[in-house]
């Protein structure tokens, strides 16, 4: 829905990331489609700012400049998840399990707004050089105790369906235990270099996610340990009940799972 530049902050000498609303989608044939596009624009500087977590994307302004939109955010200096992966395949299962549980801290913090992320991926988390992440954005979130959840329906499930829980894929109720599905997504993916549900075509990933299960990761990774491998497949469980009740619930499990803390070397 939008591009991010990197650029410079003149007034407090600093680097900022600022996101503008496309044109093209503002200025398109159907104005309604567009006024749907801006609404869920300020909705997302809103609701972002809401959320005040070390993990999280920090907002620094928002506004409009003529016709455009845009949020000005933190800069973030690292690599984004996805890249990070590619780059250390096959991906050491303790840093894993480190990325999930700054997760599912970053998680609990945004539920307990309540907001649901609605599109956590690879893409949205940025690793840093010290190895704590950040998760960039929340622009597909809704507030549950908000008519406003009501804007995200067009016609289309909304999220990337590589990485979308059963009853999103289905427009139904999100909540969050629909993130905590994708955490499961995305461990299995950084625990077996792909994702557990893939195909050619948007709508056969989605028939896949409602109607396959997983493969266990040990069948694709041995070295896995059981209990991280029996608590993906319960994060990938079709029916949210069957998940976990929490993002700190599954903190708690990968605790014992983390690896020792090395000593800081400021580096």
């Amino acid at each position: 829905m939008g591009q991010v530049w990197t650029a410079y902050d003149q007034r407090l000498d600093r680097r900022v990331a600022v996101k503008l609303l496309r044109p093209d989608k503002v200025t398109g044939p159907d104005s309604q489609d567009a006024d749907e596009l801006r609404r869920r624009f300020v909705r997302e500087c809103r609701v972002t700012a809401q959320v005040d977590h070390p993990g999280l994307v920090t907002v620094h302004d928002a506004g409009s400049e003529g016709e455009d939109l845009y949020l000005v955010m933190q800069y973030v200096d690292g690599a984004d998840l996805a890249d990070h992966l590619a780059e250390h395949e096959p991906y050491p299962w303790h840093w894993a399990v480190a990325v999930a549980a700054q997760l599912c801290a970053v998680l609990s913090a945004v539920h307990a707004v309540p907001i649901v992320h609605r599109d956590l991926k690879p893409r949205n988390v940025m690793v840093r050089q010290d190895g704590t992440v950040t998760v960039l954005d929340l622009g597909v979130a809704s507030v549950l105790d908000s008519d406003t959840t009501r804007l995200t329906h067009t016609g289309s499930p909304i999220g990337s369906p590589a990485y979308m829980a059963p009853e999103q894929a289905m427009s139904g109720a999100v909540g969050p235990y629909t993130d905590l599905y994708a955490l499961g997504v995305l461990l299995h993916e950084l625990l077996s270099g792909n994702v557990p549900f893939a195909g050619s075509t948007a709508l056969g990933v989605l028939h896949r996610h409602l109607y396959e299960p997983p493969v266990p990761l040990r069948r694709l990774r041995p070295e896995v340990p059981d209990v991280l491998e029996t608590l993906v497949l319960r994060l990938l469980a079709k029916d949210p009940q069957h998940r976990p009740a929490s993002a700190q619930a599954v903190y708690e499990e990968l605790l014992p799972l983390l690896p020792p803390r090395g000593p800081h070397t400021g580096g």
